[in-house]
């Protein structure tokens, strides 16, 4: 599933569609969730700006906003000349700077129209996310409060996006094994001393993920077509029985959630 650092990528990928005017939308088999809105209802209407929240991109209009989700396996392209769809291609956005196609094999992505950042449904969608993990906002000190209310195993915690947003499986497992935490761990039971270097790592594994193009697995490209390379790097991601990068033990795996976590169990406890 695409994450946060993918999901930026894309956002800067197609932020020059700022200030473009829509020409028109195809939709293509159903997406997750409905429109919202009549397609002929966008014409006309000027792209302000494109944000991100979490992994939605928000695409700011004149009058409402857009906001794109690329589910499991989509990727959202913007096209200049833009050859015809595919079977994969459920969804684009004709504007004068190009065409925004949504491609998504799985149908779990979704395009929704609100009226308002402040009204449903960008309400029930945003409102109960918890903290951008690059933003100042996202302190040490709250994190490890946050930490405190949960019970659940930390590596659940981060993908629940309550305690801080964005932080998906990949990530996850990345960010735990460079603070040197089981991800089996209760969170409440994490002290701030260990929130504090978690809280870092999450920061700094995020940072270096956006600078390396995001992670390509499967289906993910940037908004030019390019996969990313975070996975070559992966200290314990995908590495199951590879030698550990710090005292060579062996990775392990566990399930989690329906999720596989990698650690080591040699140097996370």
């Amino acid at each position: 599933m695409p994450e946060l650092p993918e999901v930026e990528i894309t956002r800067r990928g197609i932020a020059g569609i700022a200030g473009a005017r829509i020409i028109g939308v195809r939709q293509g088999l159903p997406l997750r969730w409905p429109l919202g809105v009549e397609p002929q209802a966008l014409t006309g209407r000027t792209v302000r700006s494109v944000g991100r929240r979490g992994k939605y991109l928000l695409l700011h209009l004149d009058e409402g906003l857009l906001l794109l989700h690329l589910g499991m396996s989509g990727s959202l392209r913007l096209l200049g000349n833009a050859p015809p769809p595919g079977k994969h291609e459920h969804f684009e956005l004709h504007t004068s700077a190009g065409t925004l196609r949504l491609h998504d094999a799985r149908r779990f992505g979704a395009v929704v129209y609100a009226p308002a950042l402040d009204a449903p449904p960008a309400t029930q969608l945003l409102d109960k996310l918890g903290p951008e993990p690059l933003d100042d906002v996202f302190d040490a000190r709250s994190f490890h409060h946050a930490l405190q209310k949960h019970r659940a195993p930390i590596k659940q915690v981060l993908l629940a996006g309550r305690a801080v947003v964005g932080v998906g499986n990949i990530y996850a497992c990345e960010a735990l094994f460079a603070a040197g935490i089981h991800p089996a761990t209760p969170a409440a039971r994490i002290s701030a001393a260990r929130a504090a270097r978690l809280h870092a790592a999450i920061r700094q594994v995020l940072q270096s993920a956006i600078q390396q193009g995001g992670s390509t697995l499967r289906d993910f490209v940037s908004a030019q077509g390019e996969a990313g390379h975070f996975q070559l790097h992966a200290a314990v991601y995908g590495r199951a029985g590879q030698p550990c990068p710090r005292c060579a033990r062996a990775i392990a795996v566990l399930r989690q959630g329906q999720r596989s976590t990698y650690y080591c169990p040699g140097c996370q406890h």
